[in-house]
């Protein structure tokens, strides 16, 4: 099975090789199209304690290419990764946002810093393992859910810049992950079955709380409940988020009953965390506020027009995907109405816009509308 790429015979793409099976068979559909094809593996963090697992990507890396018989490129973007994605990860953090790092990597690294340097390497495109699919003409171009929708990745690509997606392949578009990995093993690929990767964008699986405590000093505080009545302590605010459950560390309170508390607010203020019990109703809205909304391709002049767009919208990865209504507002900002109450609506997080299977843009939540 192949993935027809015509028009990029002998054409240079510089393929982000992670040392994970789906770049690897990116890298070897783009091979046996004939395209000119190296790879150029990154190191972003500064692995101190051995949970990114760096060093044994690189040795992957270069198995992968000594079998595919392609060039690799090894670059640390150690200082970027700092400077422009975590350096923010912290910042909304301390204040009691809860961003996902992963869209800010992908929009400044992966096809930023990224790009650039494989420019500089020649590439006149660049090629990722990402599952997603890109409509191009000579006007703009579109993000589209891939056909493996279970791995759609669109949610975390809304970001990026068209100029970079417009020279971005995504050779995985038309594929599902057991057919890549099936190819992977076809091919004599030794990461076939490897693990895909989870945890923080670069920074690897590792215990979250303890990581975090590292850079901003945790502030201990009240735990209250909706009445204001003292319930228990908080560890700190940043190590908790909208709807959490585990780690509340409540029980037997005199005249509760079983049912299981969530986190419903956190107040930077007094330094308290609110907490409710049971599938509270507070915990639902239906609206919310996002600024500086990155619209991709020509999706901006819908709401331009309009001034209203009915859609679908997720606040989450993995959550299916919600009908609603995108509204702009006088100040430039974009109000998305949902159809449904959702739970746990959170701010820091991004909301993504679809229609059908193109996607919009999206941005991080700045207020939710009760």
């Amino acid at each position: 099975m192949t993935i027809p790429i015509e028009n990029y015979t002998n054409k240079r793409v510089i393929v982000g090789l992670s040392g994970g099976v789906d770049s690897a068979v990116a890298a070897l559909l783009l091979k046996q199209q004939g395209a000119d094809v190296q790879a150029l593996h990154m190191t972003n963090w500064n692995d101190e304690d051995g949970y990114c697992n760096a060093a044994d990507d690189l040795q992957d890396a270069k198995k992968v290419c000594k079998i595919l018989s392609i060039p690799l490129h090894h670059v640390n973007f150690s200082e970027e990764y700092a400077k422009l994605v975590f350096k923010d990860f912290l910042h909304e953090y301390k204040n009691g946002r809860t961003p996902n790092p992963d869209i800010l990597c992908n929009r400044e690294i992966k096809f930023g810093v990224f790009k650039k340097y494989a420019e500089r390497l020649g590439a006149e495109f660049i090629a990722t393992g990402h599952y997603a699919k890109l409509k191009k003409d000579k006007q703009s171009t579109e993000l589209i859910k891939p056909k493996d929708k279970n791995k759609d990745q669109t949610y975390f690509l809304h970001a990026v810049k068209e100029d970079a997606l417009k020279d971005t392949l995504f050779p995985l578009c038309d594929l599902t992950k057991h057919e890549v990995r099936d190819m992977a093993k076809m091919n004599g690929l030794l990461n076939h079955d490897k693990k895909d990767s989870t945890g923080i964008c670069f920074i690897g699986e590792r215990p979250f709380r303890e990581f975090l405590e590292k850079y901003l000093p945790a502030q201990p505080g009240p735990m209250n409940d909706i009445n204001g009545n003292l319930i228990g302590k908080h560890q700190g605010l940043m190590y908790y988020t909208i709807g959490q459950r585990q780690g509340l560390n409540i029980g037997g309170l005199k005249d509760s009953n079983n049912k299981p508390w969530y986190v419903l607010n956190k107040d930077l203020t007094s330094n308290t965390l609110t907490v409710v019990q049971g599938d509270h109703k507070d915990l639902y809205a239906r609206s919310l506020i996002v600024s500086n909304f990155s619209w991709i391709g020509a999706a901006e002049e819908l709401i331009l027009s309009d001034k209203i767009i009915n859609c679908h919208g997720k606040i989450r990865y993995r959550q299916p995907d919600q009908a609603c209504q995108a509204e702009l507002t006088e100040e430039g900002k974009i109000k998305i109405i949902f159809n449904e109450p959702q739970r746990a609506i959170t701010e820091g997080q991004a909301a993504v816009l679809y229609k059908d299977d193109r996607c919009l843009g999206g941005g991080s939540i700045d207020e939710v509308i009760k």
